[in-house]
């Protein structure tokens, strides 16, 4: 009997074009999602079990087009197959939606409140966030979670807890690559944020630096003691000297 294996019928990921040919808007679409990349790549060294991709391509479905997100997270996939990498995300390979979808938002609105959003949430990717650095009188982030289908608006907070992934996302300002600004962090439960690498050379030197000063404010109090010793046994043979020139024995008092 002939069996019939529908996924034998759907292009791979080989077969399907890597990219949509579409530019970013600025370049905080791509350093963005890619300092999350980063610090997931050292909070997770020993994980296997997660993929983090950059303006890649999702595909649904083989007769329309990828979405395309900033960024998105996966869980329980591979983190990697091979040296050349994932050319692109392919939903009947991978057998795992994307647990978080990101959006960057330039000053040109690319359907980050609209259509986006609906396509995520059909997919049922659980968590949507969006940052928009150009917002005054709003929150920059916003981070919505697929309740019955739609997406609930988390409330606000920096940062916001992610169970599911096991931490939180939120802003502060930091340095990455060099650059002085706010960017998005993830946060572990205690609502420390991860540090960039550059942020982590700052801390070691920091914390070198202080561990040099503790060493010499040891060695002055060392030093100090020493000489309070010194001084005590000076007068300590003044007075024996004293006693003994009013005919009393020191060594008699003891």
């Amino acid at each position: 009997m002939l069996k019939y294996d529908p996924l034998a019928c759907l292009p791979s990921s080989e077969e399907l074009p890597d990219s949509d040919d579409t530019p970013v808007d600025n370049e905080l679409q791509d350093l963005i999602p890619g300092l999350l990349k980063a610090l997931l790549a050292i909070a997770w060294p020993e994980r296997m079990d997660w993929f983090f991709g950059v303006d890649m391509g999702i595909y649904y479905d083989p007769n329309l087009p990828p979405i395309v997100p900033d960024g998105f997270l996966s869980l329980g996939v591979e983190r990697f197959y091979d040296e050349n990498l994932r050319p692109s995300y392919v939903l009947w390979e991978e057998r795992r939606v994307p647990v978080l979808a990101l959006e960057v938002v330039s000053q040109k609105y690319r359907g980050e409140y609209s259509t986006k959003k609906a396509e995520y949430g059909k997919l049922g990717i659980l968590y949507y966030v969006v940052y928009n650095p150009f917002r005054r009188r709003k929150p920059p982030l916003e981070v919505y979670k697929l309740i019955n289908g739609d997406y609930t608006a988390l409330a606000d907070g920096n940062p916001l807890w992610l169970p599911e992934i096991g931490l939180g996302i939120g802003m502060e300002r930091g340095t990455y690559l060099g650059i002085p600004r706010q960017w998005l962090y993830w946060y572990n439960q205690q609502g420390e944020k991860l540090l960039t690498p550059e942020e982590n050379a700052q801390l070691a030197q920091q914390q070198t630096q202080q561990a040099k000063q503790d060493a010499q404010l040891a060695k002055q109090d060392a030093q100090l003691a020493k000489q309070d010793a010194q001084q005590a046994r000076q007068r300590a043979e003044l007075l024996a000297e004293r006693l003994r020139t009013l005919g009393i024995d020191p060594d008699s008092l003891i």
